[in-house]
């Protein structure tokens, strides 16, 4: 098994599209390869967001999603890693892994204070290999969201979103 982790490019949107329809799939949103391209495309021409691929003998198997952000606090910038998917014939072969590390030696080279990610409360085995990383959980703010779709229902939250919600400032 040759496992490569490489940074995105616009030429990559049609591997990763179908790989990001998935993982949206996963967080019960229904399959829509057109929105997925599209998004991903806007993406990476707006230079919105930085896209690392992890391909196994030349096939793409996985890919995590990174966004910038700032610290007011510390007067710094940070990365959110948002999204994260292995297809699940790759997973329990180190690709997360391997994607994580390339995530923070990315962050760590483009001098960002901290990367961060949240996950859902039952993703056990996620959280598991993010402890085993020596990522550490912060229970320092209360999260909070406020729907700006009007078809939304007040109070539902947005199933799998990982979006960046305002906060009380992080104290570092």
């Amino acid at each position: 098994m040759s496992l490569l982790i490489t940074r995105a490019t616009a030429d990559d949107v049609d591997t990763i599209a179908p790989l990001f329809d998935l993982y949206r799939v996963f967080y019960g949103k229904p399959s829509d390869p057109a929105l997925a391209r599209d998004f991903i495309r806007a993406r990476m021409t707006r230079g919105e967001s930085v896209i690392l691929l992890a391909s196994v003998d030349g096939a793409a198997v996985g890919f995590t999603q990174l966004y910038p952000a700032f610290s007011s606090v510390s007067a710094a910038h940070v990365w959110i890693l948002n999204d994260l998917l292995v297809l699940p014939d790759a997973r329990r072969n180190g690709v997360a892994r391997a994607l994580l590390s390339a995530a923070a030696d990315f962050a760590r080279a483009d001098g960002a204070l901290r990367l961060e990610l949240e996950t859902d409360h039952d993703n056990v085995t996620a959280q598991a290999l993010y402890r085993a990383m020596g990522w550490t959980p912060y229970d320092g703010t209360l999260r909070f969201r406020l729907s700006l779709q009007p078809t939304a229902c007040a109070g539902s939250p947005d199933v799998g979103a990982t979006s960046v919600a305002i906060s009380a400032p992080v104290r570092d």
